[in-house]
């Protein structure tokens, strides 16, 4: 299948200032080569400039004076080169992933601190090149330096892939990864590495953790060599390849009785398998663990807790390497809908809280954003602000499994934002703003250096990767977000407009206004204040206000004819008392609570009047009419770029806007019916609600 390069379908950038014709760089050193090809493609088809190489190491130092030294004018230097060097001594941090892109007598020189920043550089030159020619120009002339160390030292990808080529929760076509129970390496895959690279993503998992088989069977004879070229290949490019894990593989694979982690036979089982997997893929990362879970097996089952789980693993990796990085999504799935004590939300912080400082260096706890389930809003997990002795990564979802499944256009970066800069109060004497989830989940905070940010992927094998165009923005976005968390969503959304689309005024005026509103117009026109779900149950999609609110799941709005919400206060379930202060007193005063977030703190009256003056009813009528006239104004500014999108795209992003405004409209009848009918309180403004 043919398929676009995204964000690298390089287009010829007008006026464009790249007065290089020479590059020098060791070819031998197979990082170097991959980031000297992406140059010259890149001078090539965005400036119709040619770099010629010269890759042999004595003509390089001979033009460079000395091997250590590109900061003068040595004899024979060209000043119209560029240079790519590996030289950590000349990085402000010493960081292996650090990028140095300075203009000097000699010529360009991109420095990386080690092979992955060399990488990262380059493609930060060709992303300047792409969307910035004013800034292009001044790095040029020596009047700006760029430098740059990633914000997270993981920066990760969560594959929902099967073996049979489904993707659970993908909305983008089947996946590039697997096919009819075979792995799958070709050109997509090097492209797929290219675009992770490019966004400075470092690693990735390939296979679904919510499905025991693939678990069970990557770790065979039968895949491993096929792994350990996909390993070396997405290595050249920086990547690590993690694989999901089924905790139960030893009855499975190794005809066990039991996987209870302080059980002898389970650990030797753990040790061989472990160094048999790694004798054969070397580059391993290590693994992702769904464990007591929705049905999947875990320590639970032996009456072990999850630090002993987790450590059994860690123990068993820790000789070649490798991390265990244990997901936080551990909740009672059989919750009775009348027992209002209990509390899903609840689940992640009481699990986990009592075990903090007891989980191997090599064990990352992989924490949700929210302490539902990827819902347009929720507050951030109270356990970010919690745990200090624990190795942390926050998991986000670019798949749209709650908001919009790439039918529907929503831009998550500014959502990532918030969580990123939520003040936890983890620390009473830290600086003044020094304690965001941004801070801890980087390592700042407490030292670490085994954490980061996760994303659920939204890629499949669609011809544009992500199903919807836009929401390839969500890809980028992400890359882009965990390499730098002080980037502005707005930052953000520029790059990728013009680096997808080239740097067409009329374009970036129409797309980025949209970006940037989307994720509010989805929210209103979906479940109001804080509430989430509302959706129809299995497949998440389509609104269903009672889908999930009489089952197992714990997902509950509570409406009545007086009112809605849940009652997470002290006297309701307690789950406010995760948080520290003052966040603790915010959320428990429902005058003080953010009211985007009202309903998921408290049951609140219709006839609540909000800080807009409206009452709580009335402001779900509104917000609901306001999002589907949204929706449909982003249709017809839409329209606009009909002749300056490739024909094929613009057809494409349009029948999704169509549906996403049609949508909206059947969001918006049945929200405002479904309330109307249970309060009996009529709309103010007279509109027809049946």
């Amino acid at each position: 299948m043919a398929y676009s390069k995204a964000w690298l379908n390089y287009r010829v950038v007008d006026h464009i200032r790249f007065p290089f014709d020479t590059l020098y760089a060791d070819t031998g050193n197979e990082q170097i080569r991959i980031a000297a090809q992406e140059l010259q493609k890149a001078a090539k088809e965005l400036a119709k400039a040619k770099l010629n190489c010269i890759s042999d190491l004595a003509e390089i130092k001979r033009a460079l004076g000395k091997s250590d030294d590109v900061g003068a004018a040595p004899k024979g230097a060209c000043r119209g080169a560029v240079y790519m060097e590996i030289n950590p001594d000349r990085l402000s941090l010493a960081d292996e992933e650090g990028y140095l892109i300075r203009r000097q007598a000699c010529g360009l020189v991109i420095c990386g601190g080690g092979e992955g920043g060399l990488l990262y550089g380059t493609f930060a030159l060709i992303r300047i090149m792409q969307t910035d020619p004013q800034l292009l120009s001044k790095i040029c002339s020596g009047k700006q330096t760029v430098e740059k160390s990633p914000a997270n030292p993981l920066r990760m990808l969560n594959h929902w892939d099967n073996t049979d080529g489904s993707i659970e929760r993908g909305y983008a076509g089947k996946s590039f990864f697997f096919a009819d129970h075979e792995l799958v390496i070709d050109e997509r895959t090097r492209d797929y590495a290219r675009l992770l690279a490019s966004v400075g993503i470092n690693a990735t998992v390939i296979n679904n953790v919510n499905v025991r088989g693939a678990a069970t069977e990557l770790i065979t004879a039968r895949y491993l060599p096929q792994l350990a070229k996909l390993a070396k290949l997405f290595y050249t490019y920086r990547i690590k390849l993690y694989l999901s894990l089924n905790f139960a593989a030893p009855i499975e694979l190794g005809g066990l009785a039991t996987c209870d982690p302080l059980e002898q036979d389970v650990q030797d089982f753990w040790k061989k398998k472990m160094d048999e997997v790694y004798a054969a893929v070397p580059e391993l990362g290590g693994f992702l663990v769904k464990a007591d879970s929705e049905g999947r097996p875990g320590p639970f089952t032996y009456g072990r807790d999850h630090a002993q789980g987790a450590n059994m693993l860690a123990e068993a990796i820790a000789p070649h390497g490798g991390n265990i990085i244990w997901r936080c999504f551990v909740y009672n799935c059989r919750q009775d809908w009348r027992d209002r004590k209990t509390d899903r939300a609840r689940a992640g912080y009481d699990n986990f809280m009592p075990l903090d400082g007891q989980f191997a260096d090599n064990v990352i706890l992989q924490i949700k954003n929210g302490p539902m389930d990827f819902q347009v809003r929720e507050p951030v997990s109270p356990l970010f602000s919690g745990l200090k002795e624990t190795n942390m990564m926050l998991e986000v979802q670019a798949a749209q499994e709650y908001t919009g499944q790439q039918k529907h256009l929503c831009y998550l970066v500014p959502m990532w934002k918030e969580v990123l800069g939520f003040r936890t109060y983890a620390e009473k004497g830290a600086t003044d703003g020094a304690d965001t989830v941004a801070d801890i989940v980087s390592g700042r905070l407490y030292g670490q250096r085994n954490c980061g940010m996760a994303a659920v992927a939204n890629t499949g094998d669609d011809e544009n990767w992500t199903g919807h165009d836009m929401a390839a923005a969500n890809f980028y976005g992400f890359g882009r977000l965990a390499f730098d968390t002080e980037l502005t969503a707005e930052e953000i959304a520029k790059e990728w407009v013009r680096a997808t689309y080239g740097c067409d005024r009329e374009v970036l005026e129409c797309m980025l206004p949209m970006l940037l509103s989307s994720w509010e117009i989805y929210e209103k026109y979906t479940s109001p204040l804080g509430i989430g779900w509302m959706v129809n149950p299995s497949h998440h999609y389509g609104p269903n206000v009672d889908g999930y609110e009489y089952d197992r799941w714990g997902t509950y709005h509570y409406s009545d004819c007086h009112g809605m919400g849940v009652d997470r206060t002290m006297a309701g379930t307690g789950y406010v008392a995760q948080y520290n202060e003052p966040n603790r007193g915010m959320y428990e005063n429902i005058e003080s609570c953010p009211e985007e977030l009202l309903l998921f703190f408290h049951h609140v009256p219709y006839t609540h009047m909000l800080k807009t003056g409206k009452t709580l009813i009335q402001h779900i009528y509104d917000s609901h009419f306001e999002g589907a006239m949204q929706a449909q104004n982003m249709l017809l500014n839409f329209d606009s770029l009909k002749h300056r999108l490739p024909p094929e795209v613009f057809e494409r992003i349009h029948t999704r806007l169509k549906m996403q405004a049609d949508h909206a409209k059947e969001w918006r009848d049945r929200i405002n019916t479904y309330y109307y009918r249970m309060s009996g309180i009529a709309d103010e403004k007279g509109r027809t609600i049946y």
